[in-house]
């Protein structure tokens, strides 16, 4: 599959390797799991010798024999033994004086079991050779919750020292319009619905669409229930690690928010314990839920939904992780079932995500968000505003556009506008056709 989008990543991490002639760069590259991370890094650096080191979980010896091997040839250097990543690191570092290069370090988290200690290692070194270093410092990560520690926590030793940070998003809603364009001229809104259902233009899953040439709806749940799918395992095989031994509550509560149960009170109320905690570490430590509050609500307002940002997750814990004991036995034709069952009131669910996204990308609006009240009894799906511009546009968002009621959105959002008297107000409806 070709390079899609990261126009604006690559631009910075370039930026970066121009800076590094001059001086050391120290880069964090963040991002989940299958987000394309290691793709984006092989594309970016065109201008220096490149060392890629996997941090995989093995003996720190043979990380280094492995590493070492790369080193020499890339650098043309003999740089000798090493049996500790440090003494491989400061050795780097000394050539660095010399040479520029770029090092990329991936799943640098990992160290965190094999020896934590290098993290200070790292430190010492870097604190102490950076100033005459022309080196460009790329660590990548995808263990959420382990990077922002490692190099946010101020109680850690690389706190303080990377010059850039970059987070590796989805494509964006251009990007995956492209995609099934060039794998299915023919694709309908219905098609590119379900494509954005499933993937949520992540990297991987895209991918996987393409491998399978799915980019149709029904292709798309074939490919998903076909016999030992790669999609089955997926959600626990990128959080178990997250998570940890603790992963069936977050699990639990997880595919409470994609079955809809997204306010705090409903969850506890089904778990019978409680949740504050697990809440803020998803939300905070983890970056996996979004938590919403109504449009124009006061700091401190209670009335929170909670939502799960990565579409594929929110399907898998919604419908897989829901139904694990039919697949576990191999029943996947029920679980299908279920997904076609329900598949018009989800999809339009995400549908709403699709504008909100969309709205999002033409950079037009201060503000999006959505709209209720406590009683449930007035919603409103979309509201983007544009504070410099006193402009207000009310959406009303139906897979089928027969079913919008603008004059109803009128009544729904009165409160609202009373509280913008200087704005100018429209109503607009965004449908399946509208994609």
């Amino acid at each position: 599959m070709k390079f899609y989008n990261r126009t604006s990543e690559l631009k910075t991490l370039r930026e970066i390797e121009k800076a590094s002639f001059d001086n050391a760069q120290m880069t964090m590259v963040l991002g989940r799991r299958r987000v394309g991370k290691t793709t984006l890094l092989s594309a970016a650096f065109k201008n220096t010798p490149v060392l890629y080191f996997f941090i995989a979980k093995k003996n720190e010896v043979l990380l280094c024999e492995e590493f070492v091997g790369q080193a020499n040839e890339k650098l043309s250097v003999e740089l000798g033994t090493f049996k500790t990543f440090a003494s491989l690191f400061k050795a780097l570092m000394v050539q660095s004086k010399a040479k520029n290069f770029t090092l990329i370090i991936d799943e640098i988290q990992e160290f965190a079991n094999a020896n934590p200690s290098v993290f200070s290692d790292i430190q010492n070194i870097w604190d102490s050779y950076k100033n005459d270093s022309k080196i460009n410092l790329i660590f990548c990560g995808s263990i959420y919750s382990m990077m922002k520690k490692i190099f946010e926590n101020s109680k850690e030793p690389l706190f303080g020292r990377i010059t850039s940070k970059i987070i590796v998003k989805p494509f964006s809603i251009g990007a995956i319009k492209q995609v099934i364009k060039d794998f299915n001229p023919k694709f309908t809104n219905e098609d590119l619905l379900a494509f954005y259902t499933l993937t949520g233009a992540t990297a991987k899953y895209v991918e996987q669409c393409a491998l399978n040439k799915a980019f149709s709806k029904n292709k798309i749940l074939d490919m998903v229930f076909k016999e030992n799918s790669f999609f089955f395992e997926e959600g626990r095989a990128v959080l178990i690690e997250e998570f940890g031994k603790d992963y069936g509550n977050y699990f639990s509560i997880l595919s409470l928010i994609a079955a809809s149960k997204n306010d705090r009170s409903d969850i506890e109320n089904a778990l019978q314990m409680q949740v504050g905690g697990y809440l803020d570490r998803l939300e905070k430590d983890y970056g996996l839920i979004k938590r919403n509050k109504p449009f124009g609500a006061k700091k401190g307002s209670k009335l929170n939904k909670y939502i799960i940002e990565d579409n594929f997750l929110n399907f898998w814990f919604r419908f897989i992780y829901k139904y694990r004991s039919a697949v576990e036995i191999g029943n996947v034709d029920y679980v299908r079932a279920a997904v076609e069952r329900d598949y018009y009131a989800y999809s339009g669910q995400i549908l709403e995500k699709y504008f909100r996204t969309a709205l999002a990308e033409t950079k037009k609006f201060s503000s999006i968000g959505a709209y209720w009240d406590r009683k449930g009894e007035k919603e409103i799906n979309i509201i983007a505003a544009n504070e410099l511009e006193k402009r207000i546009v009310f959406y009303e968002v139906k897979r089928n556009p027969s079913k919008i009621n603008i004059e109803l959105l009128k009544q729904k959002s009165v409160d609202i506008v009373k509280q913008y008297p200087d704005f100018k107000i429209e109503y607009k409806k965004l449908s399946l056709e509208d994609m």
